[in-house]
């Protein structure tokens, strides 16, 4: 995509918070893993697991990326960016794996005039206002 811009790894290192059901035998092995040393503590073997189960479908995802024309990582949207679409009369889909950012100097109108459409595997950060207008469009 032109324009489109990577963040530094200290932006896309950034976590986002999850809660997770886990039955009680599951979470006594985990602890159990844990005081035996294995891992330093229960995030420490849900990451690794998360990261195994990633690793072991990389194939799958890097199929669907490509099949779906995702970006992977992190795209940032400014007020100039979307005014230079504006101005040619373009509007953006926005596919993104990772993290999409709107600006906060950029407004509803702008927003509805240049974002045809929003899907966001992980996370979305847009004023509330932005992320509103947006609403109908985000899948």
């Amino acid at each position: 995509m032109d324009g489109w811009s990577v963040m530094a790894p200290s932006e896309l290192e950034k976590t986002e918070k999850i809660t997770i059901n886990l039955g009680l035998v599951d979470l006594g092995q985990i602890d159990l893993l844990v005081r035996e040393g294995f891992y330093s503590n229960r995030t420490d073997f849900i990451r690794t697991a998360i990261r195994n189960q990633l690793a072991s479908r990389a194939g799958a995802v890097e199929q669907s990326v490509a099949r779906r024309t995702l970006v992977l990582g992190h795209e940032h949207f400014g007020r100039d960016r979307l005014e230079r679409l504006r101005a040619t009369r373009e509007m953006v889909e926005i596919r993104v794996i990772g993290l999409v950012t709107i600006g906060q100097e950029v407004s509803p109108e702008l927003a509805l005039a240049t974002i045809a459409a929003v899907e966001v595997l992980g996370a979305f950060r847009a004023s509330a206002a932005v992320k509103a207008v947006l609403a109908p469009r985000t899948t």
